[in-house]
Parts: structure tokens; C-alpha cells; sequence
């Protein structure tokens, strides 16, 4: 288990980011030892018979995973793609014919190429351009719904905290504030410096802890929990040496919605 923690002083609470420590994270490696032997037994086991498969159901295989990650990460974030749409645009992408393709939107488009970029691209440095470049992907028309975002940029340095809230108006409930805006870069450079280094040699830990590091500085005015999930599976991706994904990481997180 990662090890961090929310406390109070006079009254107040102290996020993650604000802890002396920040971002020094610490786990019990021995305790997860014997989970992440299960895990990468499971992973291996999982290939060897993929491999053991034609071409054919491998690349079918492949789509199908896709497509739910796509489906699954987005319907975490109460968006609800066409799943004809998601599979038409994977198997373009992906160079598959699959016959009756269906028109993609844009949006839909942008997603998958995301996800594509970070799966089939997993050996290629995460950097600040191309997050930027997975974020303009994700918002194409420059707003979130009806409200107009800042893309493929950090938040507004002057901007303060980003908050997380659930709740009717007037009766919000704040769970989480995230960093101010002027600590981004900083925060960023960080992130990516210790992402592309070699500080955490296990892929597998180095994903939960890429998901919980990125999703805490929340860097983006919008879309932070997909871009979590994707360099989620992309670190997935490096832990197998594969650039085909047969299991959906968002797709058990939407299983558990309520833990997550």
C-alpha cells in the first residue's frame, strides 16, 4: 500500500501535496512482494497463452480491450462514447478490417489516439509536449462541455487550487484541492524527471504510483483522471514489453467505482 495521508492542524486539513515529505512516497515493498509476484506471474501466463493464439483472435482480442478501456475511462467521468464509433476508430487506427465501419466523431478520435499513442508508443519518453499533445487529443473544440478550457497547457499559474467536489449548489462538499497553479512546472518537471529515471525498477508499483502522483498535482483544467489512467497503461505496457493490451486497467476501476 502507498503510504500517504490526510491529517488535521488547528481544525484544518493537510492534503498530500502540502506534507513536508511531498512527494517522497514510501510502501512496504515486502508486504507487496508476494502480490506483485502473483501479478507478474498472472502477466506472464496471460501473454504466453495470447501468443499461443492465431493473428487473428490476437488482433480481435486486442480491439476488444481497447475499445472497453476507451468505453470504461470515459464512463468513469459520466461520458458516455458510441461503441460502435470507439471500435471503428481502433480498428482504422490499428490497420484492422472489420467491414461496415461506422463515421467517428472527433472526440472519439482523440481518445483513441491517446490510448494508441501511449500502448503502441510505450517505450518513448513521457513528456510535458506530449501530454500536451494527449490533452489537445482528448478536448479538440477547446471546452469541456459547455465551458472553455485551457488545452494543451498547464492551469493558469494564477489560477489557486483546483478543487474536487461533489454535491447541490450551496451544499458542496470539497474532497480534495489540488496544488496551486504557480506550482505546476515545478511539480511537473518533478513528476516527469522521476517517471523517465530509474528511482522504481517495478513497473507494476511504478504505475499505481504514477496514477496517484499525476492525478494529485491535477495539472490540466480538465481531464486529469483519463490522462492518469493512460499513463497507467502505458507503464503497464513497458512492465509486459508489449504494445498489445489484452486486459482493461479503467475497466476494473469502474468495477470498484466507489473505492477509486
Amino acid at each position: 500500500m502507498l503510504v500517504h495521508s490526510t491529517h488535521f492542524v488547528s481544525g484544518m486539513s493537510i492534503y498530500i501535496h502540502e506534507e513536508p515529505t511531498w512527494p517522497r512516497f514510501q510502501w512496504g515493498r515486502e508486504k507487496l512482494a508476494e502480490q506483485l509476484a502473483v501479478v507478474h506471474r498472472k502477466q506472464g501466463r496471460l501473454l504466453g497463452r495470447m501468443e499461443a493464439l492465431g493473428f487473428e483472435l490476437r488482433q480481435e482480442a486486442v480491439l476488444e480491450t481497447l475499445t472497453e478501456d476507451v468505453l470504461m475511462s470515459s464512463g468513469i467521468e459520466g461520458e458516455q462514447l458510441d461503441a460502435e464509433q470507439v471500435r471503428s476508430s481502433i480498428a482504422r487506427q490499428l490497420g484492422m478490417d472489420i467491414g461496415g465501419l461506422e463515421p467517428v466523431d472527433r472526440n472519439v478520435e482523440g481518445v483513441v489516439e491517446m490510448l494508441l499513442d501511449a500502448t503502441r508508443h510505450y517505450e518513448k519518453p513521457l513528456t510535458a509536449e506530449r501530454l500536451f499533445a494527449w490533452h489537445a487529443s482528448l478536448f479538440p473544440t477547446g471546452r469541456s462541455g459547455m465551458r472553455p478550457i485551457r488545452v494543451g497547457a498547464w492551469r493558469d499559474e494564477s489560477s489557486a487550487g483546483m478543487q474536487v467536489v461533489s454535491g447541490p449548489v450551496g451544499n458542496e462538499r470539497v474532497h480534495f484541492e489540488a496544488p496551486a497553479g504557480n506550482r505546476l512546472g515545478l511539480e511537473m518537471r518533478g513528476f516527469l524527471d522521476w517517471f523517465n529515471g530509474n528511482a522504481e525498477n517495478d513497473w507494476v508499483v511504478r504505475a499505481g504510483v504514477a496514477h496517484l502522483w499525476f492525478v494529485t498535482i491535477h495539472p490540466f483544467d480538465d481531464g486529469n483522471g483519463r490522462l492518469a489512467r493512460v499513463i497507467a497503461d502505458m507503464t503497464l505496457a513497458r512492465s509486459e514489453g508489449s504494445s498489445q493490451p489484452f486486459y482493461s486497467m479503467s475497466a476494473q476501476i469502474r468495477q470498484e467505482r466507489a473505492a477509486y
